[in-house]
């Protein structure tokens, strides 16, 4: 029988979609500005996979910490072992995996985001694998399966031999709400590992090469924009490279919206991102990979949602990287929280990756075998 240590943080990923960047310290403004909790409804998809499983006897915390998911999906096998009884907090974190590890567990699953990874690192560090439901805003950290459903595929697939060391990184957040990106190595974690199934950490390129590549993408972006179409630019230095080609300032985290060469809108959450495509313009969107992890939505990008790429169309998603980044990133990633929609993507997609030049990356796709992973 497996022992796993099962816990959710309620909150992860609030801040996304309502454009905080994240949620560490912030889920009030996140509240009041129309957030609602997703944690569960990803962990949901790892438990129903698991669900089915023999072998498997979960423990877990009280209420919206893990029991109300276990309970929901029909998993049996499950006690609690730690109770929160208000709102969880970091706090409850760090006391459940202590528990968890007190208790002699195999394995230590979460659904949250580096916060939640980095609460874990503290309580139990190397003494225990642990593994990641991606829930969070950036998920920057190497502990992440890379959906929620290849969590489950990594649950029932693991053995001793297959767990490797795993990056758990710091992000600055109020910094990185400011515009700018610090990171700093955590910790690291022991992950089970499957070629192709767990993220990497994010990888910054900035040697003097790659701001030439970024400006040769900007000046054939620009070149090609066509006149009373909204383009939409999700974050990066890539799409921020275009933005100052044309003569504007973007915000570098967060996703913004020009039209004719002017802003129409800084760093918008998805409500009015919404709204915007309601007034029923043309509309493109412009976005690039993390660099290694490859993925070009899901991760820091939460505003453009999956009604957002639907009423948009794939047809009308730019993705643009510097060869650099391509050599770097061996398989593109999506996952936008609508696994249906994720499948719509296809097999490959062609990236921008300089003036009249363009790269097809392969995608991947859990129900297939990826020749370059």
């Amino acid at each position: 029988m497996r022992r796993i240590g099962f816990l959710i943080n309620p909150v992860a990923g609030m801040g996304g979609a309502v454009g905080l960047k994240g949620t560490d310290g912030n889920v009030e403004e996140a509240r009041r500005r129309g957030a609602s909790p997703q944690a569960k409804n990803r962990a949901h998809i790892t438990l129903s996979l698991l669900a089915r499983e023999p072998g498997i006897s979960f423990f877990t915390c009280s209420g919206q910490m893990g029991e109300e998911a276990l309970k929901e999906t029909g998993v049996q096998e499950y006690q609690v072992l730690y109770h929160c009884h208000d709102e969880s907090s970091a706090n409850d974190t760090r006391q459940a995996a202590l528990a968890f590890k007190m208790a002699g567990v195999d394995l230590v699953l979460f659904c949250g985001g580096d916060g939640t990874a980095r609460d874990i690192f503290d309580a139990i560090g190397r003494d225990l694998p642990i593994l990641g439901i991606p829930a969070g805003v950036k998920m920057y950290s190497a502990v992440f399966a890379i959906d929620p459903a290849i969590a489950a595929e990594l649950m029932t697939g693991y053995d001793a031999h297959s767990l490797r060391d795993s990056e758990i990184m710091d992000v600055d957040e109020d910094a990185y709400r400011a515009g700018v990106l610090k990171t700093r190595l955590y910790g690291i974690a022991r992950t089970p590992a499957l070629p192709g199934k767990v993220q990497l950490s994010k990888h910054v390129f900035e040697e003097g090469n790659e701001e030439r590549a970024k400006g040769k993408i900007a000046r054939f972006i620009h070149e090609i924009m066509i006149p009373d179409v909204l383009y939409v630019l999700g974050a990066g230095t890539t799409t921020e490279a275009v933005a100052r080609d044309i003569g504007v300032n973007k915000t570098l985290l967060g996703v913004d919206a020009i039209k004719n060469g002017k802003i129409v809108a800084l760093d918008i959450n998805e409500q009015i991102l919404w709204d915007l495509l309601l007034q029923g313009e043309e509309v493109k969107i412009l976005i690039s990979p993390i660099g290694a992890q490859g993925f070009i939505l899901g991760r820091g990008n939460q505003q453009i949602s999956p009604r957002i790429i639907r009423r948009v169309g794939l047809g009308n998603i730019i993705v643009v990287a510097t060869p650099h980044k391509l050599r770097e990133t061996p398989v593109l990633y999506v996952d936008s929280g609508d696994s249906g929609l994720d499948a719509e993507f296809g097999e490959t997609v062609l990236v921008v990756s300089g003036y009249h030049m363009a790269q097809r990356k392969r995608i991947y796709h859990s129900d297939t075998i990826q020749s370059e992973i």
